[in-house]
């Protein structure tokens, strides 16, 4: 993705741990992505992609354990969503979670990929090309 691409591309932080979206907020910075929006967990994400007056993201980022609704939840809820241009947007799983089984239920309902934590911004933006279909280079 050209700087110019990575300039204009909208991103969605979805994590409940305030340190950790500034963390992804930071890597996100290292290949000019900026135009960055918060969630602390996807119920406060379903509000914002339901407000029409903001732009949908061009993909989001969202952790798998939060309360009150976790990623895996919101995942479901946007694949299912009624609203045609919520339910495509690229959803990729950042978690630090080890178990294969909730992993593999997070595929099953939509996710467009599980990355581990930690990760490194080159290997979020390598995802993130992936799922928007352009590369940053």
């Amino acid at each position: 993705m050209s700087n110019k691409a990575a300039q204009a591309l909208r991103v969605m932080i979805v994590d409940d741990q305030k340190a950790m979206r500034s963390i992804i907020r930071n890597l996100l910075s290292q290949h000019d992505i900026n135009q960055v929006s918060e969630a602390a967990d996807g119920t406060d994400a379903m509000a914002n992609l339901l407000d029409r007056k903001e732009p949908n993201p061009d993909v989001i980022i969202c952790d798998l354990h939060m309360e009150i609704m976790d990623g895996m939840e919101f995942c479901n809820k946007v694949r299912l969503s009624k609203i045609e241009t919520i339910k495509g947007i690229p959803i990729l799983i950042l978690t630090g979670e080890r178990d294969k089984m909730p992993l593999e239920v997070a595929k099953q309902v939509g996710a467009t990929a599980v990355l581990g934590k930690p990760i490194s911004a080159p290997d979020l933006c390598q995802h993130i090309e992936s799922a928007v279909g352009f590369t940053f280079s």
